[in-house]
């Protein structure tokens, strides 16, 4: 999958690293693969690390909210780290609205708040 780099687990949750060029193929395979790991590994959290987008549209939009709506049903929270500005514009642009996401500054804040969980 040339579009997302790995998924880790990182204490209690699952890093996913998205890039530019990620497929619509390479999303389906993704979230077959992250259901899976949120089941075997029964994490808190999910951390979408989208530091490697220069820019969204609603394809990238619509990945980051069904990859949150997966998680939320397997009783995970999603945190999306990395977020550039002009990304964050373009989302607020776009009419993006993604309610069940969280955004941390940083690997490291999203852990965080997941131990506050």
């Amino acid at each position: 999958m040339a579009g997302v780099t790995s998924i880790n687990l990182v204490e209690h949750a699952l890093l996913v690293s998205i890039q530019d060029d990620i497929t619509d193929t390479e999303i389906l395979e993704l979230q077959d693969r992250l259901s899976t790991k949120i089941s075997e590994n029964r994490v808190d959290g999910v951390i979408l690390d989208i530091s490697a987008l220069e820019i969204v549209d609603t394809f990238v939009g619509r990945v980051i909210a069904q990859l949150a709506g997966i998680s939320r049903l397997l009783a995970a929270d999603t945190y999306v780290v990395g977020m550039r500005p002009t990304v964050a514009v373009t989302l607020v642009e776009l009419g993006m609205y993604l309610p069940e996401i969280r955004t941390a500054l940083s690997l490291t804040h999203a852990l965080a708040q997941l131990r506050r969980v």
